[in-house]
Parts: structure tokens; C-alpha cells; sequence
């Protein structure tokens, strides 16, 4: 059955998916990529347990054969999850870099608390370094939001209430 006109994966949109995805562009982009994103794990001071967890903890030999293969500019392809985490990083960079004067300041304001709700008193650092997708773009959608000047300080109501904890978080019930 035909998807109906304008469901993502119809027409140009379902080409255009698959060309981004591709196996070539992947490998086009994987040493780069990967090159980028150790120069800013460099800049930030992540450990190499930190890197692991950004990259989606892949094998430590695993990770460990990409970095080479990429030093030494040989053909590496990594899955469109790893590029999408290291994609992420160099959002986070470049926000940072539109933010702040210079590196140093973009690195302490990743690794002091934040007051905002999204990080729980937490430095965004942890974040990032959490070892979920989903944490890493919720700190590029902050970067880029204040970037974009749509970042507001907490409301006094917000500055004063403790964060988040685990019995706040709501359940559907379903098994999934």
C-alpha cells in the first residue's frame, strides 16, 4: 500500500532519506566526524569512559579500533546513532562558541551547575556524558535555544523549587 502524500518516507522526502543515510555518506562523513568530535572531547576533558557513553558505549576495543582508523585517515562507517551523538556534540560546540568569547568559558559553563530545570542543579557536563541520545539533544536544544535568544532565566518560582527527583516521574503503565 502507497504512503499517503506527505508521510515522511513518501516521494523526494523517502530519497532524500535514504541518500542521507547511505552507506557512502556515512563513510564520508564517520572520519571527520569522529576526528571533530575527539578534538572536543580534548577540549572538554572527557575521560575516556565519558567519550564511550557519548558515542552510545560502544566496545572499549571497539572504540578504540574507530579512533584509530580515524587518526590514521583510514575508511571508517558508523551507524547513523553514532553520528546523530557526535552531530550533537558539535551543535553543543558551536552554541558554545556563539555564546562565549572563548573555549575556556563555554567549558566551565558545561561544568558547573546549572540552575535551569532541564539539568536539576546538575552541570550539563553530566548530561552529555549520561550515555543516552536523547540526554545529549536535550542539552543542544538548550544550547540552541540560547543561541537563538530564547533562553529565560528561572522564574523565581522555578530559582527556589528543589529539582526533579524519580517519584515526580509519571508512568502510562504500559510493559514496552
Amino acid at each position: 500500500m502507497d504512503k499517503p502524500p506527505g508521510s515522511p518516507r513518501s516521494g523526494s522526502a523517502a530519497k532524500t532519506h535514504i541518500v542521507r543515510f547511505a552507506i557512502a555518506n556515512r563513510r564520508r562523513l564517520s572520519g571527520p566526524g569522529l576526528r571533530a568530535f575527539l578534538a572536543i572531547a580534548d577540549l572538554w576533558g572527557l575521560t575516556e569512559e565519558q567519550r564511550r557513553l557519548v558515542l552510545g558505549y560502544p566496545a572499549r576495543s571497539t572504540y578504540h579500533s574507530w579512533v584509530k582508523k580515524a587518526r590514521d585517515r583510514r575508511d571508517i562507517t558508523l551507524s547513523v546513532d553514532v553520528l546523530m551523538r557526535i552531530s550533537a556534540v558539535l551543535g553543543i560546540y558551536k552554541g558554545l562558541r556563539i555564546l562565549f568569547a572563548d573555549d575556556d568559558k563555554g567549558v566551565e559553563w558545561l561544568q558547573r551547575p546549572h540552575k535551569a530545570r532541564v539539568f536539576g542543579g546538575a552541570p550539563p557536563i553530566e548530561l552529555i556524558t549520561s550515555g543516552t541520545q536523547d540526554a545529549l539533544l536535550t542539552v543542544r536544544r538548550f544550547v540552541d535555544a540560547a543561541c537563538g535568544g530564547l533562553y529565560m532565566g528561572p522564574s523565581p518560582e522555578e530559582r527556589d523549587r528543589p529539582p526533579y527527583d524519580d517519584s515526580e516521574i509519571i508512568f502510562d503503565g504500559a510493559d514496552d
